[in-house]
């Protein structure tokens, strides 16, 4: 046993601090809890962002400008080395044939092929999105892309969320 193996353990397991318990605890009679208020209280909790009696920071900041973050599309993207590495030539390259290699995690968000790294194998690619390096690169091996079309939001489409 060495000094790294006892530090790694020390505090690890922390006991839950017993409240209500006589004065002997250190925290008995009122339990932290104060005296009256609704603090008191049981049942009684306080809203996130209260801050006792200031105005709030969310109602102190100004709200100006757009943002786009409630419209915008995020893409799972594939780059055409990684596919250079995961499949053979001549192979078919959809969205399930993407999860199953482990190259996008989940198919909640519409593929988009970029084009880093070179390619070698001609495929065809099916995906919502390409970079036009990405087609230049598919489409100069000889292979082939299929765009989806619909930018995922017809209920048929194998590259965007799904359900």
């Amino acid at each position: 046993m060495n000094i790294t193996q006892v530090t790694q353990r020390a505090g690890a397991h922390k006991r839950k601090r017993r409240i209500g318990r006589g004065p002997g605890s250190g925290c008995g009679k009122t339990s932290g809890r104060g005296h009256k208020g609704a603090g008191s209280r049981s049942g009684w909790s306080m809203r996130g962002l209260a801050e006792g009696g200031a105005m709030p920071t969310y109602r102190r900041l100004p709200k100006r400008g757009f943002s786009n973050f409630k419209f915008r599309v995020e893409y799972a993207v594939v780059n055409v080395s990684e596919l250079e590495a995961a499949f053979p030539a001549g192979a078919s390259v959809d969205a399930d044939a993407l999860l199953a290699s482990g190259l996008v995690r989940h198919l909640r968000h519409p593929i988009k092929i970029l084009g880093t790294g070179e390619l070698k194998k001609k495929l065809t690619v099916t995906a919502a999105k390409f970079s036009k390096s990405a087609q230049q690169k598919i489409e100069a091996v000889g292979g082939s892309i299929k765009r989806c079309g619909c930018c995922c939001d017809a209920a048929d489409c194998t590259t965007g969320p799904q359900g």
